[in-house]
Protein backbone atom coordinates (compact mmCIF):
# COMPACT_ATOMS: atom_id res chain seq x y z
CA UNK A 1 0.00 0.00 0.00
CA UNK A 2 1.72 3.35 -1.11
CA UNK A 3 2.61 5.77 1.99
CA UNK A 4 0.80 8.78 -0.03
CA UNK A 5 -3.20 8.84 0.28
CA UNK A 6 -3.40 12.57 -1.11
CA UNK A 7 -1.66 13.82 -4.62
CA UNK A 8 -2.43 17.43 -6.35
CA UNK A 9 -1.01 18.01 -9.59
CA UNK A 10 -0.78 20.84 -11.32
CA UNK A 11 -3.63 22.85 -9.34
CA UNK A 12 -4.99 26.22 -10.41
CA UNK A 13 -8.24 28.78 -9.21
CA UNK A 14 -8.71 31.44 -11.06
CA UNK A 15 -11.83 33.39 -9.86
CA UNK A 16 -13.81 35.53 -12.67
CA UNK A 17 -15.96 34.50 -15.49
CA UNK A 18 -13.12 33.61 -17.97
CA UNK A 19 -10.32 31.96 -16.03
CA UNK A 20 -9.27 30.60 -19.34
CA UNK A 21 -7.92 33.96 -20.29
CA UNK A 22 -5.90 33.97 -17.07
CA UNK A 23 -3.46 31.33 -18.08
CA UNK A 24 -1.11 33.31 -20.81
CA UNK A 25 -0.51 36.31 -18.45
CA UNK A 26 0.39 33.84 -15.16
CA UNK A 27 2.87 31.82 -18.22
CA UNK A 28 4.14 35.58 -18.82
CA UNK A 29 5.07 35.96 -14.84
CA UNK A 30 2.65 38.48 -14.23
CA UNK A 31 1.72 38.78 -10.43
CA UNK A 32 -1.19 38.07 -8.85
CA UNK A 33 -2.41 42.20 -7.80
CA UNK A 34 -0.98 42.64 -11.82
CA UNK A 35 -3.57 40.17 -13.53
CA UNK A 36 -6.01 41.04 -10.74
CA UNK A 37 -5.87 44.83 -12.09
CA UNK A 38 -5.61 43.80 -15.88
CA UNK A 39 -8.25 41.68 -16.09
CA UNK A 40 -10.09 41.61 -12.87
CA UNK A 41 -9.50 38.18 -12.26
CA UNK A 42 -8.50 36.73 -9.55
CA UNK A 43 -5.63 34.09 -9.20
CA UNK A 44 -6.44 32.06 -5.74
CA UNK A 45 -3.91 28.96 -6.30
CA UNK A 46 -0.96 28.83 -8.73
CA UNK A 47 0.78 25.51 -9.84
CA UNK A 48 -0.22 23.75 -6.28
CA UNK A 49 2.03 19.87 -6.00
CA UNK A 50 1.41 18.59 -3.00
CA UNK A 51 1.29 14.12 -1.91
CA UNK A 52 -0.36 13.49 1.51
CA UNK A 53 1.26 10.73 3.42
CA UNK A 54 -1.47 8.27 4.94
CA UNK A 55 -1.55 8.59 8.82
CA UNK A 56 -0.17 11.70 9.10
CA UNK A 57 -0.63 15.97 9.98
CA UNK A 58 -0.34 18.28 6.71
CA UNK A 59 -0.53 21.59 8.44
CA UNK A 60 -1.15 24.31 5.52
CA UNK A 61 -0.24 27.89 6.53
CA UNK A 62 -0.13 31.28 4.92
CA UNK A 63 -1.57 34.90 6.51
CA UNK A 64 -5.28 35.93 4.92
CA UNK A 65 -5.76 35.39 1.18
CA UNK A 66 -2.45 33.47 0.99
CA UNK A 67 -5.50 30.79 -0.68
CA UNK A 68 -5.42 28.41 2.05
CA UNK A 69 -8.71 27.55 2.71
CA UNK A 70 -9.62 28.01 -1.06
CA UNK A 71 -6.79 25.08 -1.00
CA UNK A 72 -8.51 22.42 1.32
CA UNK A 73 -12.20 23.09 -0.27
CA UNK A 74 -10.81 21.43 -3.18
CA UNK A 75 -9.68 18.43 -1.95
CA UNK A 76 -13.44 17.56 -1.20
CA UNK A 77 -14.86 19.66 -4.39
CA UNK A 78 -16.64 22.10 -2.35
CA UNK A 79 -14.44 24.18 -4.81
CA UNK A 80 -13.58 23.16 -8.35
CA UNK A 81 -10.11 24.03 -10.13
CA UNK A 82 -9.96 25.85 -13.34
CA UNK A 83 -7.34 23.02 -13.91
CA UNK A 84 -5.46 20.24 -12.58
CA UNK A 85 -5.50 17.18 -10.81
CA UNK A 86 -6.61 15.88 -7.36
CA UNK A 87 -6.22 12.20 -6.47
CA UNK A 88 -7.91 10.55 -3.08
CA UNK A 89 -6.71 6.69 -2.77
CA UNK A 90 -5.76 6.83 -6.27
CA UNK A 91 -9.42 8.31 -6.80
CA UNK A 92 -9.51 11.11 -9.42
CA UNK A 93 -12.00 13.75 -7.21
CA UNK A 94 -12.35 15.84 -10.33
CA UNK A 95 -14.12 12.36 -12.16
CA UNK A 96 -16.72 11.62 -9.62
CA UNK A 97 -20.37 12.30 -10.90
CA UNK A 98 -22.42 13.98 -8.45
CA UNK A 99 -23.71 10.71 -6.69
CA UNK A 100 -19.93 9.25 -6.14
CA UNK A 101 -19.26 12.76 -5.03
CA UNK A 102 -21.71 13.02 -2.92
CA UNK A 103 -21.02 9.31 -1.42
CA UNK A 104 -17.10 10.28 -0.83
CA UNK A 105 -17.99 13.20 0.97
CA UNK A 106 -20.02 11.25 3.54
CA UNK A 107 -17.54 8.25 3.57
CA UNK A 108 -14.12 9.34 3.01
CA UNK A 109 -13.47 12.93 4.24
CA UNK A 110 -15.20 15.17 7.29
CA UNK A 111 -14.61 18.20 7.96
CA UNK A 112 -14.48 20.64 11.17
CA UNK A 113 -15.28 23.92 10.90
CA UNK A 114 -13.41 27.57 12.38
CA UNK A 115 -16.97 28.56 13.67
CA UNK A 116 -18.05 25.23 14.20
CA UNK A 117 -21.02 24.64 11.87
CA UNK A 118 -23.00 23.10 14.84
CA UNK A 119 -27.05 22.92 14.48
CA UNK A 120 -28.14 24.83 16.64
CA UNK A 121 -31.96 22.87 17.22
CA UNK A 122 -30.10 19.99 17.67
CA UNK A 123 -28.77 18.38 20.82
CA UNK A 124 -24.94 17.79 21.44
CA UNK A 125 -25.49 14.03 20.85
CA UNK A 126 -27.82 14.52 17.71
CA UNK A 127 -24.87 17.03 16.51
CA UNK A 128 -22.52 14.31 16.82
CA UNK A 129 -25.08 11.46 15.11
CA UNK A 130 -25.62 13.64 12.13
CA UNK A 131 -23.11 12.78 9.74
CA UNK A 132 -24.30 8.97 10.71
CA UNK A 133 -27.96 9.52 10.26
CA UNK A 134 -26.61 11.42 6.57
CA UNK A 135 -25.16 7.90 5.94
CA UNK A 136 -28.69 5.87 6.69
CA UNK A 137 -27.58 4.58 10.05
CA UNK A 138 -29.95 3.40 12.33
CA UNK A 139 -31.09 5.11 15.65
CA UNK A 140 -29.70 3.08 18.17
CA UNK A 141 -26.35 2.80 16.27
CA UNK A 142 -26.09 6.79 15.60
CA UNK A 143 -26.65 6.72 19.50
CA UNK A 144 -24.10 4.82 20.46
CA UNK A 145 -21.49 5.97 18.37
CA UNK A 146 -22.04 9.63 19.47
CA UNK A 147 -21.81 8.07 22.91
CA UNK A 148 -18.29 6.74 22.13
CA UNK A 149 -17.07 10.28 20.43
CA UNK A 150 -18.32 12.47 23.38
CA UNK A 151 -16.35 10.50 25.75
CA UNK A 152 -13.38 10.46 23.72
CA UNK A 153 -13.22 14.02 23.57
CA UNK A 154 -14.57 14.54 27.06
CA UNK A 155 -18.40 15.56 27.09
CA UNK A 156 -19.85 12.43 28.11
CA UNK A 157 -22.99 13.29 29.63
CA UNK A 158 -23.27 16.51 27.39
CA UNK A 159 -25.28 15.06 24.77
CA UNK A 160 -29.01 16.42 25.95
CA UNK A 161 -27.59 19.76 26.10
CA UNK A 162 -28.13 22.35 22.79
CA UNK A 163 -24.66 23.64 21.58
CA UNK A 164 -25.80 27.14 22.92
CA UNK A 165 -25.13 25.87 26.72
CA UNK A 166 -21.87 24.73 25.99
CA UNK A 167 -18.73 27.13 25.95
CA UNK A 168 -16.57 27.35 22.69
CA UNK A 169 -14.28 25.13 23.47
CA UNK A 170 -16.53 22.95 24.43
CA UNK A 171 -18.56 23.46 21.14
CA UNK A 172 -15.48 23.00 19.30
CA UNK A 173 -14.98 19.22 20.73
CA UNK A 174 -18.64 18.25 19.70
CA UNK A 175 -17.45 19.80 16.17
CA UNK A 176 -14.12 17.02 16.53
CA UNK A 177 -16.66 14.36 18.03
CA UNK A 178 -18.94 14.80 14.78
CA UNK A 179 -16.17 15.01 12.39
CA UNK A 180 -14.78 11.55 13.84
CA UNK A 181 -17.94 9.90 14.52
CA UNK A 182 -18.62 9.43 10.66
CA UNK A 183 -14.83 7.04 10.58
CA UNK A 184 -13.75 8.88 7.99
CA UNK A 185 -10.52 8.51 6.80
CA UNK A 186 -9.33 12.32 6.38
CA UNK A 187 -9.68 15.20 8.46
CA UNK A 188 -9.95 18.82 6.67
CA UNK A 189 -9.37 21.40 9.79
CA UNK A 190 -10.22 24.71 8.35
CA UNK A 191 -9.29 27.31 11.25
CA UNK A 192 -10.13 24.84 13.47
CA UNK A 193 -9.13 26.16 16.99
CA UNK A 194 -8.43 29.82 15.68
CA UNK A 195 -11.49 31.49 17.29
CA UNK A 196 -10.94 29.97 20.66
CA UNK A 197 -9.12 31.42 23.62
CA UNK A 198 -5.63 30.81 23.94
CA UNK A 199 -5.75 28.42 27.16
CA UNK A 200 -8.45 26.51 25.65
CA UNK A 201 -6.68 26.79 21.89
CA UNK A 202 -3.56 25.23 24.16
CA UNK A 203 -6.06 22.31 24.66
CA UNK A 204 -7.59 21.90 21.60
CA UNK A 205 -3.94 20.94 20.17
CA UNK A 206 -3.15 19.08 22.60
CA UNK A 207 -6.45 16.46 23.07
CA UNK A 208 -6.17 15.92 19.19
CA UNK A 209 -2.02 14.85 19.33
CA UNK A 210 -4.03 12.28 21.80
CA UNK A 211 -6.60 11.28 19.92
CA UNK A 212 -4.10 11.22 16.98
CA UNK A 213 -1.92 8.89 18.82
CA UNK A 214 -4.27 6.47 18.90
CA UNK A 215 -6.73 7.07 15.49
CA UNK A 216 -3.79 7.50 12.84
CA UNK A 217 -6.26 9.64 10.64
CA UNK A 218 -5.06 11.60 7.80
CA UNK A 219 -5.25 15.24 8.80
CA UNK A 220 -5.12 18.33 6.61
CA UNK A 221 -5.36 21.32 9.08
CA UNK A 222 -5.12 25.03 8.06
CA UNK A 223 -3.84 27.75 10.49
CA UNK A 224 -1.98 30.95 10.31
CA UNK A 225 -0.41 30.67 13.43
CA UNK A 226 2.97 29.35 13.31
CA UNK A 227 3.50 27.94 16.73
CA UNK A 228 0.32 26.05 16.27
CA UNK A 229 1.76 24.85 12.86
CA UNK A 230 4.84 23.54 14.24
CA UNK A 231 3.29 21.82 17.80
CA UNK A 232 0.71 19.65 15.34
CA UNK A 233 2.46 19.28 12.01
CA UNK A 234 4.16 16.24 10.78
CA UNK A 235 4.90 18.28 7.52
CA UNK A 236 3.92 21.91 6.57
CA UNK A 237 3.54 24.14 3.39
CA UNK A 238 3.21 27.51 3.48
CA UNK A 239 1.31 29.75 1.08
CA UNK A 240 1.76 32.88 -0.28
CA UNK A 241 -0.67 34.93 -2.84
CA UNK A 242 -1.71 31.33 -4.01
CA UNK A 243 1.65 29.45 -4.53
CA UNK A 244 3.36 27.63 -1.95
CA UNK A 245 6.88 28.75 -0.98
CA UNK A 246 7.80 25.96 0.56
CA UNK A 247 6.82 22.47 1.89
CA UNK A 248 8.90 20.09 4.55
CA UNK A 249 9.13 19.02 8.29
CA UNK A 250 8.87 21.48 11.01
CA UNK A 251 12.21 21.84 11.82
CA UNK A 252 13.32 22.60 8.36
CA UNK A 253 11.23 24.92 7.92
CA UNK A 254 12.11 26.79 10.67
CA UNK A 255 16.10 26.37 10.35
CA UNK A 256 16.47 26.07 6.68
CA UNK A 257 13.81 29.13 5.57
CA UNK A 258 13.71 29.13 1.65
CA UNK A 259 12.88 32.49 1.07
CA UNK A 260 12.63 35.88 3.20
CA UNK A 261 8.96 35.34 3.18
CA UNK A 262 9.66 32.36 5.11
CA UNK A 263 12.36 33.91 7.29
CA UNK A 264 9.73 36.59 8.41
CA UNK A 265 7.51 34.22 9.59
CA UNK A 266 9.67 32.09 11.51
CA UNK A 267 12.54 34.81 13.25
CA UNK A 268 10.26 35.22 16.20
CA UNK A 269 9.63 31.35 16.95
CA UNK A 270 10.98 30.60 20.51
CA UNK A 271 13.57 27.55 18.97
CA UNK A 272 13.22 25.91 22.60
CA UNK A 273 9.82 25.24 22.67
CA UNK A 274 9.73 24.62 18.82
CA UNK A 275 12.49 21.98 18.11
CA UNK A 276 12.99 18.51 19.66
CA UNK A 277 15.78 16.83 20.93
CA UNK A 278 15.86 14.57 17.79
CA UNK A 279 16.29 17.76 15.15
CA UNK A 280 19.44 18.91 16.83
CA UNK A 281 21.25 16.17 18.51
CA UNK A 282 24.38 14.23 16.69
CA UNK A 283 25.46 11.04 16.12
CA UNK A 284 27.31 9.46 19.17
CA UNK A 285 30.80 10.54 19.31
CA UNK A 286 31.49 7.28 20.73
CA UNK A 287 29.77 3.89 20.67
CA UNK A 288 31.38 1.31 23.12
CA UNK A 289 30.11 -1.94 22.02
CA UNK A 290 33.17 -4.26 23.91
CA UNK A 291 31.95 -6.15 27.16
CA UNK A 292 35.45 -6.33 28.96
CA UNK A 293 37.28 -3.22 30.45
CA UNK A 294 40.33 -3.66 28.30
CA UNK A 295 38.39 -3.71 25.08
CA UNK A 296 36.12 -1.03 25.85
CA UNK A 297 39.50 0.77 26.50
CA UNK A 298 41.16 0.21 23.39
CA UNK A 299 37.55 1.20 21.29
CA UNK A 300 37.90 4.46 23.05
CA UNK A 301 41.30 5.13 22.23
CA UNK A 302 40.55 4.29 18.23
CA UNK A 303 38.37 7.18 18.30
CA UNK A 304 40.10 8.86 20.38
CA UNK A 305 37.47 10.09 23.24
CA UNK A 306 37.52 10.70 26.87
CA UNK A 307 33.65 8.71 27.07
CA UNK A 308 31.94 6.85 25.27
CA UNK A 309 27.93 5.38 25.13
CA UNK A 310 27.98 1.89 26.13
CA UNK A 311 25.83 -0.18 23.82
CA UNK A 312 24.89 -3.74 24.44
CA UNK A 313 22.05 -6.33 22.51
CA UNK A 314 19.92 -5.19 25.19
CA UNK A 315 20.88 -1.15 23.87
CA UNK A 316 22.06 1.86 25.74
CA UNK A 317 23.74 0.65 28.92
CA UNK A 318 25.26 4.13 30.01
CA UNK A 319 28.35 6.29 30.03
CA UNK A 320 32.01 4.63 30.47
CA UNK A 321 34.55 7.35 30.73
CA UNK A 322 38.39 7.20 29.78
CA UNK A 323 39.23 7.84 33.28
CA UNK A 324 37.97 5.08 35.14
CA UNK A 325 38.40 2.37 32.38
CA UNK A 326 42.22 3.23 33.21
CA UNK A 327 41.84 3.09 36.90
CA UNK A 328 39.68 -0.33 36.30
CA UNK A 329 42.16 -2.11 33.83
CA UNK A 330 44.62 -1.50 37.11
CA UNK A 331 42.72 -3.74 39.20
CA UNK A 332 41.23 -6.32 36.39
CA UNK A 333 41.91 -5.96 33.10
CA UNK A 334 39.52 -8.87 31.62
CA UNK A 335 37.01 -7.78 34.22
CA UNK A 336 33.41 -7.30 32.46
CA UNK A 337 31.68 -4.14 32.17
CA UNK A 338 29.64 -3.04 35.19
CA UNK A 339 27.74 -0.42 37.42
CA UNK A 340 29.87 0.73 39.45
CA UNK A 341 32.18 1.69 36.46
CA UNK A 342 29.54 3.49 34.53
CA UNK A 343 28.86 7.23 35.33
CA UNK A 344 25.14 8.94 36.06
CA UNK A 345 24.45 10.23 33.53
CA UNK A 346 20.76 11.66 31.97
CA UNK A 347 19.57 10.30 29.33
CA UNK A 348 16.70 11.64 27.37
CA UNK A 349 13.71 10.99 24.81
CA UNK A 350 14.31 12.08 20.81
CA UNK A 351 11.20 13.85 21.10
CA UNK A 352 11.47 15.41 24.31
CA UNK A 353 11.03 19.51 23.50
CA UNK A 354 14.63 21.17 23.98
CA UNK A 355 13.39 23.62 26.79
CA UNK A 356 12.56 20.51 28.87
CA UNK A 357 16.19 19.46 28.63
CA UNK A 358 18.01 22.73 28.84
CA UNK A 359 19.19 22.48 32.63
CA UNK A 360 20.45 18.52 32.54
CA UNK A 361 22.10 19.53 29.08
CA UNK A 362 24.29 22.37 30.66
CA UNK A 363 25.14 20.51 33.80
CA UNK A 364 26.25 17.01 32.34
CA UNK A 365 30.01 16.56 32.30
CA UNK A 366 29.24 15.12 28.77
CA UNK A 367 26.85 14.87 26.11
CA UNK A 368 23.82 13.18 27.03
CA UNK A 369 22.66 10.20 25.53
CA UNK A 370 18.96 10.45 23.43
CA UNK A 371 17.82 7.17 23.66
CA UNK A 372 13.80 6.14 22.95
CA UNK A 373 11.22 4.07 25.43
CA UNK A 374 13.01 1.03 23.91
CA UNK A 375 16.23 1.63 25.07
CA UNK A 376 17.65 2.25 21.20
CA UNK A 377 20.73 5.00 21.34
CA UNK A 378 19.70 7.47 18.72
CA UNK A 379 22.72 10.21 18.85
CA UNK A 380 23.82 12.94 21.20
CA UNK A 381 22.72 16.48 22.83
CA UNK A 382 25.60 18.72 24.21
CA UNK A 383 26.18 21.81 24.89
CA UNK A 384 27.47 23.06 21.68
CA UNK A 385 24.47 21.45 20.24
CA UNK A 386 22.15 24.22 22.32
CA UNK A 387 24.58 27.05 21.91
CA UNK A 388 24.38 26.82 18.27
CA UNK A 389 20.82 26.35 17.24
CA UNK A 390 19.59 28.67 20.11
CA UNK A 391 22.51 31.12 19.32
CA UNK A 392 22.56 31.21 16.15
CA UNK A 393 18.64 32.94 16.70
CA UNK A 394 19.94 35.42 19.60
CA UNK A 395 22.74 36.67 16.87
CA UNK A 396 19.73 37.02 14.50
CA UNK A 397 17.86 39.35 16.75
CA UNK A 398 20.82 41.01 17.92
CA UNK A 399 21.77 41.76 14.29
CA UNK A 400 18.44 42.81 13.34
CA UNK A 401 18.63 45.35 16.63
CA UNK A 402 22.28 46.99 15.66
CA UNK A 403 20.47 47.38 12.43
CA UNK A 404 17.96 50.02 13.39
CA UNK A 405 20.89 52.41 15.28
Amino acid sequence: MSDTLIKVESLYKIFGPKPESVFPLIEQGLSKDEILAKTNHTVGLKDINLEIKRGEIFVIMGLSGSGKSTLIRHFNRLIDPSSGEIEVDKISVMQLEPKPLMEFRRHKMSMVFQNFGLLPHRTVGQNVAYGLEIQGLNKAKRQQQAQQWLEAVGLLGYENHYPSQLSGGQQQRIGLARALCTDAEILLMDEAFSALDPLIRSEMQDQLIELQEKLHKTIIFITHDLDEALRLGDRIAILKDGVIVQQGKPDEILLEPADDYVEAFVKDVNRARALTVATVMQAPAARITAETIAGALKQMKQIDSDYGHLVSDDGYQGVVTKDTLEQALKDDASSHLNDQIQDEIPSVMPDAILETVIPETLEADYALPVVDEDGHLHGELSRRDLAEVLGEQDSDKSSEKSSYR
